[in-house]
């Protein structure tokens, strides 16, 4: 059977890149006890306490309700805490978000490192250049 046809489609290579860098930021986050996409939400609301729901939708390239459900389940562990001023949600790092600084810098750093070592540090640059672009004409459509 011919099967090139999959290594030539972007829709199956970039799901296969996905699950894999998935797999191994799953495996470097799992010390801070988080998700890699609650780390990052995380390490957002820490660097921009007050950043808006709407905000961290936007730098996350999540939808809005994706991010609700992802604030909630942050809020329910007391790792942030929201904050209404008029129509818009802002989202505030707890002392507990706060003191998973460290460890989410960590694993972050590891990870970049870890996928480095695999594919080279050249290589990395250039895919995720790529990818930023290809993202970003792909969301304008």
């Amino acid at each position: 059977m011919d099967d090139s046809f999959l290594h030539n489609c972007l829709f199956f290579t970039a799901n296969r890149l996905s699950r894999a860098i998935t797999k191994l930021a799953e495996e470097e986050f799992a010390p801070t006890g988080l998700t890699p996409m609650y780390g990052y939400l995380i390490r957002l609301v820490n660097g921009a306490p007050g950043i808006s729901q709407k905000e961290l939708s936007e730098k996350l390239a999540i939808t809005a309700s994706t991010l609700t459900r992802f604030v909630d389940k942050l809020e329910s562990k007391r790792l942030v805490e929201r904050k209404v001023q008029g129509k818009t949600v802002l989202v505030y790092p707890t002392a507990k978000g706060k003191e998973l600084e460290d460890a989410i810098r960590l694993a972050s750093k590891n990870l970049h490192s870890k996928y480095e070592a695999l594919i080279g540090e050249e290589a990395s640059e250039q895919l995720k250049a790529v990818i930023v672009a290809a993202s970003e004409k792909l969301e304008k459509r």
